[in-house]
């Protein structure tokens, strides 16, 4: 490889995130995205027998000559049903849910303070002694919004953005992480997951009803129908079951849309104890939702990316970097904010007033022996520190003595 000439690689490829990518960045996912394959199976194992029911009662009917056009319109819907709760959870788990892009750099000096409070944090290693305000004000609507310094993607998140620890990520108007979906929840993927939750709701009501009337409708009481037909008397059971989840989940998200929140939002800071910012009136919540344009990606993952960017966009890990510091940094840190804002004093007059007679006194014979055995390997430092100790000492006691001849001439 020639001197200088970059090595250029895909922004996908090193990514810092916790994503996952296929078809070369062009598909995104969490790092949980093998979830998706559960969820797919759970919509797509009873979808399927409720089929392989109908074509059981198509082909039955047939035999005896009886019309069949009314089952074939169910078997159509269920289909259609499943292919679109598919679709959704696929266009869910499988996009930029709006990812925002990281700072390769700490913020400008006119936004940091050099202020020791512990409403103020570390930027990062590259510049140890500067500082940043935790949070900061910005006008929403009229109202003023406290945005917080994200330590990892070194910027301070916009609104309604929140920073998720398992994709590590930042995400504009974050809502939640789905384990169902293995995907954020955010401002470019939200529309595709209420579709996905309440196509899923539908297909639900749908098999269960569906699944009754075929009980109902067998020869017999309906009860030695329920004794024989096994496949639809699980298929009541499953859609039962999980319509109160998926339909819990619709109703929950339909009351979210009407209000404008966020399920992060709704957890912690209950807008219905103080006014909500984004709240806009139903009408124009729903048509932020569904029908606005929503935003491209802020993020081309197939961009090619020179190696010294590669290297500024390292993560910013705290506890890293505390590791990095130097034990020496660190005492300097801990005593002065422990002593030095008590006492105001520094490190080394803390060290030089400290009393060392009551130590000395209480020595063995042995400790005497050793310490004699060491003198001779003394620092010269350490030397120094033993004759400004023993020159204050002589200092004091001339003074002492100096008091003692003056109180007696008077």
């Amino acid at each position: 490889m020639e001197l200088g000439k970059h090595k250029q690689q895909r922004l996908y490829q090193v990514w810092r995130g916790s994503n996952k990518f296929l078809f070369g960045g062009r598909l995104i996912f969490g790092p949980d995205a093998s979830s998706l394959f559960l969820s797919a199976f759970l919509i797509i194992g009873p979808a399927l027998g409720f089929c392989i029911k109908i074509l059981i009662i198509i082909r039955h009917q047939m035999r005896e000559h009886k019309t069949v056009v009314p089952w074939y319109p169910i078997l159509i819907v269920a289909i259609v049903l499943t292919l679109l709760d598919i679709y959704f959870l696929f266009l869910t788990s499988s996009r930029d849910p709006g990812i925002v892009p990281r700072n390769t750099k700490p913020p400008e000096c006119d936004e940091t303070f050099e202020l020791n409070s512990p409403s103020m944090e570390w930027v990062n290693d590259r510049t140890p002694r500067l500082r940043l305000p935790r949070t900061k004000d910005v006008l929403v609507n009229g109202h003023s919004v406290k945005v917080k310094f994200c330590d990892t993607c070194l910027l301070y998140r916009p609104p309604r953005a929140s920073h998720c620890s398992i994709c590590n990520n930042c995400v504009l108007r974050f809502d939640h992480h789905c384990p169902w979906v293995g995907q954020c929840i955010g401002i470019r993927n939200y529309r595709y997951f209420y579709m996905f939750i309440t196509t899923s709701t539908i297909l639900c009501i749908y098999v269960f009803v569906g699944s009754w009337i075929n009980i109902v409708r067998g020869e017999g009481t309906v009860r030695k129908a329920i004794s024989s037909d096994f496949l639809s008397d699980f298929l009541i059971i499953y859609s039962f079951v999980a319509v109160w989840f998926v339909g819990g989940l619709t109703v929950f998200h339909f009351y979210l849309i009407s209000t404008n929140q966020t399920t992060y939002e709704n957890f912690r800071y209950r807008y219905d104890k103080k006014e909500n910012p984004y709240n806009k009136g139903i009408l124009k919540n729903f048509q932020e939702v569904f029908f606005s344009k929503i935003p491209s990606s802020m993020h081309d993952f197939r961009a090619f990316v020179d190696e010294d960017e590669i290297m500024l966009t390292e993560p910013t890990d705290h506890n890293l970097m505390e590791a990095l510091m130097s034990s020496k940094e660190k005492i300097d840190i801990e005593m002065e904010n422990k002593f030095g804002e008590d006492t105001g004093l520094t490190l080394p007059e803390i060290l030089q007033n400290m009393e060392l007679d009551g130590i000395e006194d209480n020595m063995g014979h042995n400790e005497d022996r050793k310490k004699a055995d060491l003198d001779e390997f003394v620092v010269p430092i350490e030397r120094e520190s033993t004759e400004a100790t023993s020159s204050l000492k002589a200092e004091v006691g001339a003074y002492s003595e100096k008091k003692s001849d003056d109180i007696k001439s008077e």
